[in-house]
């Protein structure tokens, strides 16, 4: 299947990137300057910015209730991008479709702060969330955690943190077209040749893009940093995995969901076709495509 005609049109009337090495702060600023205001935003019951110990987070309540299940949820943006702001409209329709609290986590960024501060800060939160669930009004069953992209990364490797330190509170992991290989070698995977160029996410950038991250010292051998060589998925927490058919890291998530499959962990992939990656952040306007969230509730809803 093509890709979407609506995203392909988007695409095409992208300008070119500038030249030269990549800007963080500039690419950053452009990011900013595309949020739109409070007063368009999609209502909820509340939503609150508070401090997850020494990490921002932002509290969405979906609606008056005595108690809720938690998500945990953290951005994508290659580690060096992203923000509470530049992903608020993800977390909104979360909670809105779920009827979690959803736990928006605004983690240091590289390449200011280096390899493991930002998946350090993902695992307070989540800690975090769990030990002051009164506060939160948890109910005491559902605690998930959800990424996409890199954060896709971190929603994975927090999962098997949590199992190595028999931290059992973690009941689901939902990871959005995850990043889960950070070694880009393009015949580890099919997708990362057919889908190469002409998606937005090419694989040529991949390497360029990631560099903010791994030239801090986060290894792609490290289960930590690419959760797809971990050895033993044994144990996990079910997984939901979204995969989009035109993005060069649609075949390493498939290939989790088997391994979790293989390992006994109950694993769903979803491929949404047409999508390319990143779709759930900037298309989730299509029908088609706002489904991921849905999918998501569902997922949530049946293993609670």
């Amino acid at each position: 299947m093509p890709l979407h005609p609506d995203i392909a049109q988007v695409l095409a009337a992208l300008p070119a990137p500038p030249p030269g090495p990549l800007n963080p702060e500039a690419m950053r600023a452009g990011e900013e300057s595309q949020v739109p205001p409070v007063a368009e935003r999609l209502p909820l019951h509340s939503v609150e910015d508070a401090m997850a110990g020494e990490v921002p987070v932002r509290v969405y309540t979906p609606v008056e209730a005595a108690a809720y299940g938690l998500l945990i949820y953290f951005h994508g943006g290659a580690f060096f991008l992203g923000s509470l702001e530049t992903h608020d409209h993800v977390a909104r329709a979360l909670a809105k479709e779920t009827g979690l609290k959803v736990v928006s986590v605004g983690y240091r960024l590289a390449p200011e702060d280096a390899f493991p501060a930002g998946l350090e800060d993902c695992h307070a939160a989540v800690r975090w969330a769990a030990a002051n669930g009164e506060t939160l009004g948890w109910d005491g069953t559902t605690l998930a955690v959800a990424g996409d992209s890199s954060g896709g990364t971190f929603a994975a490797a927090v999962a098997a943190m949590a199992h190595d330190e028999g931290f059992g509170r973690i009941t689901h992991q939902v990871l959005l077209y995850p990043s889960l290989d950070l070694d880009f070698d393009v015949d580890r995977y099919a997708s990362l040749r057919e889908n190469a160029a002409g998606y937005g996410l090419e694989t040529a950038g991949l390497k360029p893009f990631n560099a903010f991250y791994l030239d801090g010292g986060a290894d792609p051998a490290d289960p930590l940093v690419s959760p797809i060589k971990r050895a033993d998925l044994t144990g996990l927490p079910p997984a939901l995995i979204v995969t989009a058919e035109c993005d060069p890291l649609r075949d390493e998530g498939e290939q989790y969901g088997r391994r979790l499959t293989e390992a006994g962990v109950e694993a769903t992939v979803s491929r949404y076709e047409g999508a390319n990656h990143g779709f759930v952040a900037n298309f989730s306007w299509i029908p088609a495509y706002h489904r991921v969230f849905e999918e998501t509730a569902a997922f949530l809803k049946g293993r609670s």
